[in-house]
């Protein structure tokens, strides 16, 4: 089974985007194994200790503080509230000496029994398998990893270096966005005679660094130097998302996952998560900075939980053409166009389609979509949102037919109308006469194949915006073959507009109108025009039969037994099935479109 991290290159669904070919792939460092017995562990949570955030470097150095082009003094204080480090010079005497370095023994090998969802058959899970990865200590029992490493995860052992005994790990947050998840081990032994490691800060280009882990090859632990080759916004591939990134040219192999990076001091720098490969390409890795694990950290601090990294919800088109700003009346090389606002976003009440944002909390944005970065670099203007918390207010600096003004907005996470994640673990579902529906999702669609949905889903899936929260698209992704649906048995992947008329939002819509229907048939209206029409009794008769012929548990999931609660902050949809352009940089096809 390939590793759930993967950045994989497929063919494209349309011409305009790369094809297989033209695109490199980055694979994870989680390595599989084969499966064993596990049981279901109880997740808990502890306290968690305040943390002060590692910065790359001072306001000076970062060329975005300062003066009235710095950030707000609200920024600055949420910056404080960061992870919490011991900056020391040297915390090792030296640093060539690997085998005598006690931080070393912060690093730990993670072993994990995974049970995914089967999301053609929503009611059951796919088989069992294992994998290894690595882990590191952080203080407060607490051990810090990828979210893909414990992905689906039904069991998690750890096992220190140097000891035979391994033991039982709990998840207690796991952040998709940024490949990020913090353990707990709650048996005192564990922890005996060991040392958390020191967080440092953000490298500089061409400062050593070292990987440690546990990658393929050998089952003791694995040391690899090389040096920071870029520092930018990256696309992550677990989490679909677009966070600062380290890239270095130290090995990073299946099993290292998970791992520290080091620097010169012995200080931690980030968390080696991805890889990217190509026959053109070597040597290319990626670390997590601690600037995203203060980030996630705070987050769970703070909520109890881990919130997601907020987003303006808008599409951006670069201005680099001197004619379109002049067009836009933007009197300099600033500024980006706003091309798509997202309905569900708070911004779409202050932000509008035209748009040119100059400024975001005092920092100018250049016409290429840049910020000041430390000292002499430019950086993606994503990485000015992605600092922020979700219900953080931020100031956008525009211009509105070539008038300035200033607007403020709330930041939250993007809401995707198809979900790149399941949230809970098992897809929703509800049968109805031997139709089973589900919401449509990114893990459903890479588990069927895009060959079997069809142009229309699909472009849905890659182009629409959900235009109210909670919206999703429903289909038929099978029908169990009874004579109470003879005629329609051969339907699949078939998007479902109405019941009896009313137009369904969601699956739990769905559920709600087939029990409080009171017509003689449901009548459901599908995508290009088919229909199909049920006896609504003997619909419900059927139930039993196909239930037991087919040995489900439950003609629905168990979230779709709560009551639904009717949303009232719907928007009126528009005319449009779907957009111009996809809903996510990762298959953004033109390089001056971006959303951030």
């Amino acid at each position: 089974m390939a590793c759930v991290a993967a950045l994989v290159s497929s063919p494209a669904l349309f011409p305009f985007l790369p094809t297989a070919s033209s695109l490199a792939s980055a694979s994870c460092s989680c390595r599989l194994r084969p499966a064993i017995v596990a049981r279901q562990q109880p997740r808990g949570r502890r306290a968690l200790r305040r943390f002060d955030e590692v910065e790359g470097a001072s306001k000076k150095r970062r060329g975005i503080g300062g003066g009235a082009g710095g950030p707000s003094q609200a920024s600055s204080q949420r910056r404080d509230r960061g992870l919490a480090v011991d900056f020391k010079e040297s915390q090792v005497a030296e640093f060539d000496d690997l085998e005598e370095d006690k931080f070393l023994n912060a690093v730990v090998k993670v072993y994990c029994t995974h049970i995914a969802p089967d999301y053609g058959l929503p009611w059951q899970k796919q088989r069992q398998h294992s994998s290894s990865g690595s882990a590191f200590m952080i203080g407060d029992g607490k051990l810090l990893t990828n979210a893909h490493c414990v992905a689906h995860d039904t069991q998690i052992k750890v096992k220190r270096r140097g000891d035979d005994k391994k033991y039982i790990a709990k998840v207690l947050a796991r952040g998709i966005e940024c490949d990020l998840a913090l353990l707990s081990v709650e048996n005192e032994e564990f922890w005996k005679g060991t040392e958390a490691l020191a967080f440092g800060r953000l490298p500089m280009l061409q400062d050593s660094v070292t990987v440690v882990g546990y990658p393929l090859g050998g089952d003791t632990i694995s040391v690899t130097k090389g040096v920071v080759s870029r520092i930018e916004v990256t696309p992550y591939a677990h989490g679909t998302s677009d966070l600062l990134g380290i890239q270095i040219d130290a090995a990073i192999n299946p099993g290292n996952s998970g791992g520290p990076a080091f620097n010169e001091q012995g200080e931690c720098i980030g968390v080696a998560f991805q890889v990217y490969r190509s026959d053109e390409a070597e040597n290319i890795g990626y670390v997590i900075p601690t600037t995203v694990v203060s980030h996630f950290l705070n987050d769970y601090q703070k909520n109890g939980k881990y919130t997601g990294f907020p987003c303006l919800g808008v599409l951006l088109q670069k201005l680099e053409n001197p004619a379109l700003r002049e067009s836009l009346k933007v009197p300099s090389s600033e500024g980006v166009l706003v091309r798509r606002v997202e309905p569900t976003a708070p911004a779409s009440s202050v932000l509008r389609k035209g748009d040119v944002i100059v400024s975001f909390d005092g920092i100018s944005v250049g016409c290429e979509a840049t910020v000041p970065f430390r000292s002499t670099e430019r950086i993606a203007f994503r990485y000015l949102t992605s600092q922020k918390y979700a219900g953080d207010i931020a100031q956008l600096g525009i211009i509105r037919d070539g008038n300035s003004m200033k607007v403020q907005t709330i930041l939250q996470p993007r809401k995707h109308l198809v979900p790149f994640h399941v949230e809970g673990g098992q897809p929703s579902y509800l049968i109805v006469a031997g139709l089973v529906f589900t919401p449509l999702t990114e893990p459903f669609i890479e588990e069927e194949c895009e060959d079997t949905l069809g142009l229309k889903l699909l472009a849905k899936a890659r182009y629409s915006l959900a235009t109210f929260e909670g919206e999703q698209i429903v289909i038929v992704s099978q029908v169990l073959a009874h004579e109470v649906n003879i005629g329609y048995e051969h339907m699949g992947n078939q998007q479902v507009i109405k019941l009896n008329g009313t137009a369904i939002k969601n699956i739990h819509h769905l559920a709600h109108l087939v029990d409080t229907c009171t017509y003689k048939f449901l009548t459901f209206e599908f995508e290009d025009d088919f229909l199909v029409v049920l006896h609504r009794e003997e619909a419900s008769a059927a139930s039993s039969d196909i239930l037991k012929e087919h040995a489900i548990p439950s003609i629905r999931s168990s979230d779709l037994s709560e009551p639904y609660v009717e949303a009232n902050n719907e928007v009126q949809k528009t005319s449009e099935d779907f957009g111009e352009s996809p809903v996510t940089n990762f298959e953004m096809g033109i390089d001056c479109l971006l959303w951030a």
